[in-house]
């Protein structure tokens, strides 16, 4: 089935505070990638969570069909800091189903992606800022999801590994997943096919009692 979300007039406030944005509408499907942009305190974040269902709009309404599974990957990384890398990456297979050795030369194979490879065995309390960053993008992976909501990726990592990430996520996409991803990273910008600019739509921004 075909994943689909539409975003219809969407806008958001915080109780007693002026809207963060008003009157969004897009269609987003399965495929596609989109770039979320709009300055720091535009609501990106807040618009994410809307899209996972975790709030609900002030104004419009996110209606979301097909969607069976998303996955959040955060701007700063949370793992059980004794556990190695590629068991972060195996739970979540194994959950699915798979067989422990399955599951470990599945999860070897999306280490691979992220050249995460070298850090397998190593706890995920001894990993680097940006090794930690891939490696929660590895996890989502294996969740298989139809959602991805990423919320700056690239901001921890050097250009190299940055545009390891953002060919990752634009071949997800292409698998089918819906990839939104909050960032002000022009490159990450130029990866996704399609783009929601809050900066945009801030000029609609009127006052709750409208």
């Amino acid at each position: 089935m075909t994943a689909r979300i539409r975003l219809a007039n969407v806008g958001y406030a915080y109780d007693g505070q002026p809207a963060l944005f008003r009157g969004l509408d897009a269609d987003l499907s399965s495929g596609q990638s989109w770039a979320l942009t709009g300055p720091s305190g535009s609501g990106k974040s807040t618009l994410l969570g809307l899209v996972a269902g975790w709030d609900v709009p002030s104004w419009g309404a996110v209606d979301a069909t097909g969607v069976r599974k998303t996955a959040w990957i955060f701007q700063n990384p949370h793992g059980q800091p004794h556990r190695t890398a590629i068991d972060h990456v195996i739970y979540p297979l194994a959950a699915a189903g798979l067989s422990r050795n399955a599951a470990s030369e599945e999860a070897e194979r999306i280490l691979d992606m992220f050249h995460l490879a070298d850090v397998a065995p190593r706890s995920f309390s001894s990993l680097s800022g940006g090794e930690a960053q891939r490696l929660m993008l590895a996890r989502a992976v294996a969740t298989k999801a139809d959602l991805l909501l990423v919320d700056e990726p690239t901001a921890q990592l050097d250009r190299a590994a940055a545009n390891v990430v953002n060919e990752v996520l634009g071949n997800l996409a292409a698998r089918g997943a819906i990839v939104i991803i909050a960032t002000h990273d022009a490159q990450t910008m130029s990866a996704c096919e399609n783009r929601l600019d809050l900066e945009q739509v801030r000029n609609r921004v009127s006052s709750p009692s409208e």
